[in-house]
């Protein structure tokens, strides 16, 4: 009997290895093939960014040069400068307009202008139209270019509703010019399907957040092939217990340094459902270490990461990248990839749960950045509109305005009407002012000043204003701030919009204060906080949206300006405030331009 038991034990033991290469056979495949599709959609995901972003552009350029067209009357040497600005901007490597026979008429580089930049056959194969294609090229430097092209239209709706009405008899003047010889832009050379705009975009960054993706999803499926093998041979060699135990801790160990340097958050359970481990970023995500999460119920410790899934895990089903807006104790609101499963044994037991995690931050941070760039192009095409089809108008009124306020004696409620008149149209004139001002390409002057001594002098035009209304003004210099290279202009311009905020907001006295670090030679970060009313939590998300304001009397653009300005010197501006306790402005401006 004794070995009769024995030899079952063995005949047990002796799995036939097939069913072990079957096993894993199987999970390699399904690895692969999870591997793949995930590979496929993050690079339709990065050529759908990318040839938004190349749209965007386009319309852009075609804003401003109906906005020169029209308004301005611009030339080929105007359009080129704009080309030339544009194309200055970070990620993008190239502009081109070419003819339908593929001659340069414009572009970033003046020396290509008249040469080809295509033959007929290859832009006939490219079939453009008036919707935005897209291609894989490479520059002349062998650089790799996401191609955005279409037909360049900036002129269409103007050339029939403006010149062939006969509106402007000064259109006559540009039929006729040699295109490559320093004529105009006109409606006769550009028609809608004469010229085609290109515009090639940097994949660099993209191609880095792909190539990291793809290692992410390289190193997963390693670990799960590497867990999974593991298992299969803790089973394999589990009759045999001086085999097994050695195997297991030299699996288990090589499992947890791999899961410990993931580069995900990785979250996972017991059989009592109490939390067993937690990775490095996984600490570092929720703010809860380890040692103080161990054996406790992660529902207790992470809710608002656990509970949404708590209910597919118990019923049996995987969780696959779902998105997630978590917080934590650390006060963090994160975005969330999240990815969960159940862990059963070949005898139906439950062993536990595991979650991945990953921080959607700069994906959503991409994505805002795409929104304020429609936004901006929706801009462009509003203020050529408005410049010509209010300002004119405008000036009328204000004429007539002030031909009766001068016909009415002092005093009269008829002079007081004319006068309020004059003011409206003052003030409308400067909403106008605005809006064409955030709507046009931010061109900075730089030069390093003394950032001290560029605050000092800000705060010293709000003083008295500051003073009548009893707030206090705290400033004091900080002498390890080294010089910054800024536009002084322009920056006194996105001081004086902060402090103005702040002493609408203190109605009855208060304090202002502004203070200035340095970040350790990265560059420097300036502080402006006042004791006001506060904001609340929805107006923070959108505050600098433009058009967006709490304030009974604004344009709403002041902070969207703001926020445009800092950008434009590479720098990034966040604010924090709760309702009834002030609020704060952080500038941040780096020592030299990020993406350069």
């Amino acid at each position: 009997m004794i070995f009769k038991a024995s030899t079952k034990k063995r005949v047990k033991f002796y799995t036939s290895p097939m069913i072990l290469l079957g096993a894993l056979g199987i999970l390699l495949t399904t690895l692969v093939i999870f591997s793949i599709r995930n590979i496929s959609r993050e690079k339709q995901y990065m050529s759908e960014i990318l040839l938004e972003k190349g749209a965007t552009i386009i319309r852009s350029f075609e804003s401003g040069a109906r906005t020169g067209m029209m308004r301005m009357m611009w030339g080929r040497d105007h359009t080129q400068s704009l080309i030339e600005e544009i194309s200055q901007q970070p990620g993008i490597l190239y502009i081109v307009v070419t003819d339908k026979d593929g001659h340069i008429l414009a572009g970033n580089d003046k020396s290509k202008i008249g040469t080809r930049y295509m033959d007929e056959t290859e832009i006939l194969s490219l079939s453009p139209g008036t919707q935005e294609k897209w291609r894989i090229t490479k520059t002349a430097d062998g650089k790799k270019s996401f191609e955005v092209y279409r037909f360049f239209r900036p002129w269409r709706r103007w050339h029939h509703n403006w010149c062939e009405s006969g509106a402007d008899s000064s259109c006559t003047k540009w039929y006729g010019r040699d295109r490559y010889a320093g004529g105009r832009f006109g409606p006769k050379k550009l028609d809608d399907q004469n010229q085609i705009v290109f515009v090639g975009l940097d994949t660099s960054p993209f191609e880095a957040g792909r190539r990291e993706d793809i290692r992410n999803t390289i190193i997963i499926s390693s670990v799960m092939l590497l867990l999974g093998f593991a298992g299969f041979l803790t089973l394999f060699w589990a009759q045999n217990y001086r085999v097994a135990s050695r195997m297991l801790q030299d699996t288990s160990a090589f499992a947890n340094e791999v899961v410990s340097h993931l580069p995900v958050g990785l979250i996972a359970t017991g059989r009592d459902g109490g939390v067993e481990f937690l990775n490095s970023v996984a600490e570092k995500i929720t703010g809860v270490s380890l040692r103080d999460a161990r054996g406790k119920a992660p529902e207790a410790i992470f809710p608002t990461l656990w509970n949404p899934v708590k209910h597919d895990l118990v019923t049996g089903k995987t969780v696959v990248e779902r998105e997630l807006e978590c917080s934590f104790r650390n006060g963090r609101n994160v975005p969330l990839s999240i990815s969960a499963t159940r862990i059963v044994n070949d005898r139906g037991e439950v062993v536990g749960d595991v979650i991945l995690f990953r921080d959607l931050g700069e994906v959503r941070k991409l994505q805002e950045e795409i929104r304020r760039s429609e936004k901006l192009a929706a801009l462009g095409r509003l203020a050529a509109g408005v410049a010509h089809e209010i300002r004119n108008p405008l000036s009328s009124i204000k004429g007539f305005a002030t031909f009766f306020k001068g016909r009415f004696e002092d005093s009269t409620e008829e002079k007081k009407a004319a006068e309020v008149m004059i003011q409206e149209v003052e003030r409308l004139n400067r909403v106008i002012s605005e809006l064409l001002e955030f709507a046009r390409p931010s061109e900075l002057k730089k030069k390093a000043v003394d950032i001290n001594e560029i605050l000092e002098h800000s705060l010293r035009l709000i003083k008295e204003d500051a003073k009548s209304k009893g707030i206090k003004v705290e400033f004091s210099k900080n002498s390890e701030v080294a010089a910054v290279s800024i536009d002084p202009d322009r920056f006194f311009q996105v001081l004086l919009n902060l402090y103005l905020n702040a002493i609408e907001a203190m109605e009855e006295g208060g304090v202002l204060k502004v203070r200035v670090f340095s970040l350790d030679g990265k560059g420097i970060q300036i502080e402006v906080s006042d004791t006001g009313k506060g904001i609340d939590s929805d107006s923070i998300s959108r505050i600098f949206d433009p058009y967006f304001t709490t304030k009974t009397k604004g344009t709403g653009l002041g902070l969207a300006i703001v926020h445009k300005i800092v950008e434009a010197h590479g720098g990034d501006i966040r604010v924090m405030s709760k309702p009834g306790s002030g609020a704060t402005f952080l500038i941040t401006i780096p020592s030299t331009e990020r993406g350069k």
